[in-house]
C-alpha cells in the first residue's frame, strides 16, 4: 500500500492511514474504501445469519441488465449506496441501477460496483462477494457518463469482498495486492497478506465448460489442449475448477495460481460474455497485475479498454501470466480450425 509493508495483523484503518501519510492524494480514496468496508461488514452480518434471517435468495424486480433481482441483492446495493454516500463520491455506477447514481455533487471520485457478485449461489450457502473500482470522476458537458468512460489504468483503487467462510477484503492502491480478513469480535478487517504474488505458470483452469458447443475456435482449441494433459502440447495435466462467484474463482487464482475464463460466445446476447467491464472485470485486472498476474480479453489488456457505457461486457481471461499468455497465442490468427478433434471439432494448437 506503499513503500513500507505494514505489519500483518495491522487493522484496515491503520494500514490505509499509513498509505495516506505516505501519498496523501490518496486520503479521498482511502475514505472510500473505509466506507465501503464498513458495508462490507453488514453485508456479512446478514449473510451469516442465512436463512434465519428470511429468505436472500428471494426473487424481486429486475436489475439494469434484466435478471432477477434477489432479495440480499437489494440489501447489498442499499447498504453499499447508504455507506458511500458519506463518503467523497460524486457518482455511482453499480449493477443493480440502469443509470449513473448521484450522491455529491462535485465530490472528487466515482464508484464502479458489483454490490452482490455471485447471485446464483445465495441459496445454496456458497460464496458470493463485492467487486469495486474507485476512479476520478470527471465532469463533462453532454455526457452524463465521463467518469467512466476512462480506461481501466485510471483506477486509483480496486477490491473485492468475498463472503465464504471467513470475509474476505482483496485490495489494491497501485502498489501490490493485499488481503485483509474480518475479525468478527472486533467487525475490523486484519491485514493477513501483504503482497500476493500469483506464480507465473500453474496447473488449474476455472471455465464454465457447460457451454464449450458455443465457444469460438480458439478457446475450444485452448481448453482441449488442456484437457489433453501432459499428452498434449501444454506438457502438463491441469484440474479445472469453476465456482459461479467471480470473486471466489478470482480469490483462489490470486491464492494459488491458474486461469479463469469467460469468453464471449455463439449465445444471442453472449458475444461479448456476461461480465461486466466497469464493475466486474476492470477492476479484477488491476487486482490480478499488482499481484503480477494477468487480465486480458483474449487480445486485448483489460486495463486499456475505455467503457462506452455503464454496463458494458467484456470476454474475461486472468491469471498466471504463462497461461494468459498462451491463451493470446490461440487468438494470434493462426489456422485453429486446421482439423477435428473428437472433444470440440477443432484440432489443438501450439503444437511443438
Amino acid at each position: 500500500m506503499s513503500t513500507g509493508s505494514p505489519a500483518l495483523g495491522s487493522r484496515l484503518d491503520a494500514c490505509l492511514a499509513e498509505a495516506v501519510a505516505a501519498e496523501p492524494h490518496m486520503a479521498d480514496t482511502a475514505a472510500v474504501i473505509a466506507a465501503i468496508a464498513a458495508a462490507s461488514i453488514d453485508i456479512s452480518e446478514v449473510i451469516g445469519r442465512g436463512a434465519l434471517g428470511g429468505d436472500l435468495a428471494a426473487a424481486g424486480e429486475h436489475n439494469s441488465d434484466g435478471d432477477v433481482q434477489k432479495a440480499l441483492d437489494v440489501i447489498a446495493h442499499r447498504r453499499v449506496t447508504e455507506a458511500l454516500q458519506g463518503a467523497p463520491v460524486a457518482e455511482v455506477a453499480s449493477e443493480e441501477a440502469e443509470g449513473v447514481m448521484h450522491l455529491n455533487p462535485g465530490a472528487p471520485l466515482a464508484v464502479a460496483i458489483d454490490p452482490l457478485d455471485g447471485s446464483s449461489n445465495i441459496g445454496v450457502n456458497m460464496a458470493v462477494g463485492t467487486i469495486f473500482g474507485i476512479r476520478p470522476a470527471v465532469t463533462a458537458e453532454g455526457d452524463p457518463i465521463a467518469s467512466f468512460t476512462t480506461p481501466g489504468t485510471a483506477q486509483t483503487a480496486a477490491g473485492f469482498v468475498t463472503y465464504g467462510p471467513a470475509t474476505a477484503l482483496i485490495l489494491t492502491l497501485g502498489h501490490g495486492t493485499q488481503v485483509y480478513v474480518l475479525d468478527r469480535a472486533e467487525r475490523a478487517f486484519r491485514l493477513t497478506h501483504a503482497a500476493l504474488e500469483v506464480p507465473a505458470a500453474a496447473k488449474e483452469y476455472a471455465v464454465n465448460a457447460s457451454n464449450a458447443r458455443h465457444w469460438d475456435g480458439p478457446i475450444k482449441a485452448y481448453i482441449e489442449d488442456c484437457l489433453r494433459g501432459a499428452e498434449g502440447p501444454h506438457d502438463k495435466d491441469y484440474n479445472m475448477r469453476w465456482l459461479g462467484s467471480l470473486v471466489a474463482d478470482a480469490q483462489r487464482v490470486l491464492m494459488r495460481g491458474g486461469v479463469f475464463l469467460y469468453p464471449g460466445d455463439g449465445r444471442k446476447g453472449y458475444a461479448q460474455g456476461r461480465l461486466r467491464l466497469l464493475y466486474e472485470a476492470a477492476p479484477i485486472a488491476m487486482l490480478m497485475e499488482q499481484a503480477g498476474a494477468g487480465a486480458t480479453d483474449g487480445e486485448r489488456r483489460i486495463l486499456d479498454i475505455a467503457a462506452a457505457g455503464i454496463h458494458e461486457r467484456v470476454p474475461l481471461v486472468f491469471g498466471s501470466v504463462e497461461e494468459v499468455a498462451s491463451v493470446a497465442k490461440y487468438y494470434d490468427g493462426r489456422n485453429h480450425a486446421a482439423g477435428r478433434s473428437p472433444l470440440f471439432g477443432q484440432r489443438g494448437l501450439m503444437r511443438s
